[in-house]
């Protein structure tokens, strides 16, 4: 049994320990859509999965096998898609964070560091970055473990990946036409397709890289649990961020990041991987964990419990 996250389990055939198993109707699609490729291949599973045939689409011309992408989108923990509305240029305000210096969250933080001060240390030797920086991520990303989401990760991934699908992208035009009457028409659509590709090219790597974890882990894509974001584990790592910069910290020959050695040297090695040294000055430190999260806000708020967990 393979544990990805609390209360699910599951074996190398995709059956989580309560059993959930495709049902007959859905044997019976896959069954008639290796004969119906092409064209009318949606008719063989659930109505819904017709609505995610811009991704689907673009994961088999990709080279995940058209079952296996048909089936996780048949399945009824994912809902048809229902469109994605997207803001031209979202910003998270500072007060966001502003909960994570007040002092029972300081204290909180504080536990952690200490309850967790051997695993800190290991993870922060294995690449050189402070333990207070780590415990400082762990701590906003999901108060060290104490809620990871129970989102259908590949859900939530897909939504962000079809902002570009051609009706949710003509839909939010014709939105922000209305709602930016002073601006073109022509630079509405233009700002708008940007924001679309922006989104598709964050997040469809992402519903690719959950389909490699399936096929190298041998388990369910849909059984992989975190925030609404599509993120998981303690530290809230996006799967391809799982698939590069996972690291198995306590040696037992898996890497999972709800256990928390493992969630520390991922964490250390992620920002490693995007160029933390000893020595680099306060700009420059800011400029690597804006990979972890590119928000000003959240980037301020890491450095500053980091500092308060440091004296």
């Amino acid at each position: 049994m393979r544990r990805l996250s609390p209360g699910v389990e599951v074996d190398r055939k995709g059956r989580t320990r309560r059993g959930v198993r495709p049902q007959s109707g859905l044997v019976l699609g896959l069954v008639l859509l290796s004969t119906t490729l092409g064209a009318g291949w949606a008719h063989a599973a659930r109505p819904s999965v017709a609505s995610w045939s811009y991704l689907v689409e673009k994961l088999v011309a990709d080279g995940v096998p058209r079952a296996e992408v048909v089936r996780a989108f048949s399945d009824p923990r994912v809902p048809a898609f229902d469109g994605l509305p997207f803001a031209l240029a979202p910003r998270e305000p500072q007060s966001r964070y502003r909960q994570f210096l007040q002092p029972a969250s300081l204290a909180r933080a504080r536990r952690c560091r200490d309850r967790w001060a051997a695993e800190l240390g290991r993870a922060s030797r294995s690449a050189k970055v402070p333990p207070e920086v780590i415990a400082a991520i762990l701590h906003i990303e999901t108060d060290c473990g104490g809620y990871t989401g129970n989102q259908v990760v590949l859900h939530r991934l897909a939504r962000l990946a079809m902002a570009a699908e051609p009706k949710n992208l003509a839909r939010n035009i014709a939105n922000h036409r209305h709602t930016n009457p002073r601006l073109a028409k022509r630079t509405v659509e233009q700002k708008t397709r940007e924001r679309a590709l922006y989104l598709e090219n964050i997040f469809y790597p992402e519903v690719r890289a959950t389909f490699t974890i399936s096929q190298q882990q041998g388990i369910d894509p849909l059984a992989i649990r975190g925030s609404v974001a599509g993120a998981f584990g303690w530290p809230q790592f996006l799967p391809a961020s799982y698939v590069r910069f996972g690291r198995d910290g306590n040696d037992n020959q898996r890497i999972s990041l709800f256990e928390p050695a493992d969630a520390m040297y991922s964490v250390a090695a992620y920002l490693a991987g995007h160029g933390w040294r000893d020595d680099l000055n306060h700009a420059a430190r800011r400029r690597v964990i804006w990979h972890y999260n590119r928000s000003d806000a959240y980037i301020d708020a890491v450095l500053a419990v980091a500092d308060k967990l440091r004296h």
